[in-house]
C-alpha cells in the first residue's frame, strides 16, 4: 500500500554501551530528546503512555521529562486536554538552525529568483543519508499543507534529489544507502528495485541532474540538482516539482534544467 509523504525515516545507529559509558554523555538529555522525538509520527495529541511507548522508556520516567520540558516550554496540554504536544519552544530552535546555517542562507536568495522564473515548487532539501531533509519551500498553489513546510523530508532512493545525491556517490556508496533504505512505495511507479534504481542513477550521473516520474506524488514530475561542497561533496539538492498535467517531460527538462542547474552552481561551494 502506498504510504504518506510526512516523514522519511532517518539511518538509525543505536547506541552502544560504550557510547553511553563516557564521562561526557548526559542520559538524561538522550532521554528528554527520545520523548520529544516522540511526536515524529503522531497524528494527534499523546498520552503519557503513548510517549512511553513511543521512547521506550518506563511511564515514571516519562512522566518526570514531560513535566520538565512542560515547564521549561517545549511540550504544552492541547487545547481538549486531550494529551500532549510540542510547545512553542521548539520553533526557536528551528530558527537558529535556519538563520544560522550558511548554505539556507546563501540558497535563499538564488531560490526565489529560479521560483519567479518558472513559477513552479522550488525546494531545498538536506542530505541526510536515508533520507533529505526540506530547509526552504517555495510551494504553489497546487501544494498541501504537509507538503509545503520545512522539515517534511523523503527519502533517498526515490526522490529527484535523493538522485542528484547518489549520483555524485560512488556505486559502492549509493547501493548502500539504498539497500539500507525502507524501499515501500508511495504511489504504484515508485521504483523499489535496487537495480532499476541503480540503472536511474547512471542516468543522473551522465545527465548532471535528475528527472523522476509519479515516484513521491502521483502526476509529479520533478528535477533535482546536486549542492555540492567545498570538497565536491553532495550536501544538499535543489528540487524543482510540476505536474504531468501541465507539462511534457521533455518540455519539463527543456525549460528547467538549464535553470537549475545554473542555481545549484551558484548556491554550490566548490
Amino acid at each position: 500500500m502506498p504510504r504518506n509523504t510526512t516523514r522519511a525515516e532517518p539511518g538509525r545507529r543505536e547506541l552502544t554501551a560504550d557510547d553511553r559509558a563516557g564521562s561526557l554523555f548526559v542520559q538524561s538529555v538522550e532521554k528528554a530528546l527520545t520523548v520529544l522525538s516522540a511526536f515524529h509520527h503522531a497524528d494527534g495529541p499523546l498520552s503519557l503512555s503513548d510517549i512511553a511507548t513511543r521512547a521506550r522508556i518506563d511511564r515514571s520516567a516519562a512522566q518526570r521529562m514531560v513535566h520538565t520540558l512542560r515547564i521549561l516550554g517545549y511540550i504544552r496540554r492541547d487545547a481538549g486536554e486531550r494529551g500532549f504536544v510540542p510547545g512553542l519552544r521548539i520553533l526557536d530552535h528551528t530558527l537558529d538552525y535556519l538563520r544560522l546555517d550558511p548554505l539556507v542562507r546563501q540558497a535563499t536568495p538564488v531560490l526565489q529568483e529560479l521560483r519567479a522564473s518558472i513559477r513552479e515548487r522550488v525546494d531545498l532539501s538536506l542530505f541526510d543519508e536515508l533520507r533529505m531533509i526540506y530547509a526552504i519551500r517555495l510551494q504553489t498553489k497546487r501544494q498541501t499543507f504537509n507538503t509545503s513546510i520545512v522539515g517534511h523530508s523523503v527519502p533517498t532512493f526515490c526522490s529527484s534529489g535523493g538522485w542528484a545525491m547518489l549520483a555524485k556517490l560512488s556505486d559502492t556508496q549509493a547501493r548502500d544507502i539504498i539497500d539500507r533504505s525502507d524501499r515501500r512505495p508511495f504511489t504504484p511507479h515508485t521504483m523499489t528495485d535496487p537495480n532499476e534504481i541503480m540503472d536511474h542513477i547512471a542516468q543522473t550521473r551522465a545527465n548532471g541532474y535528475a528527472l523522476t516520474l509519479n515516484q513521491i506524488l502521483s502526476g509529479e514530475i520533478a528535477m533535482g540538482f546536486p549542492v555540492l561542497n567545498a570538497k565536491g561533496e553532495p550536501v544538499a539538492a535543489i528540487h524543482v516539482a510540476g505536474s504531468l498535467s501541465e507539462w511534457t517531460p521533455e518540455e519539463y527538462v527543456r525549460k528547467v534544467a538549464p535553470l537549475g542547474q545554473q542555481a545549484a552552481r551558484a548556491v554550490s561551494q566548490y
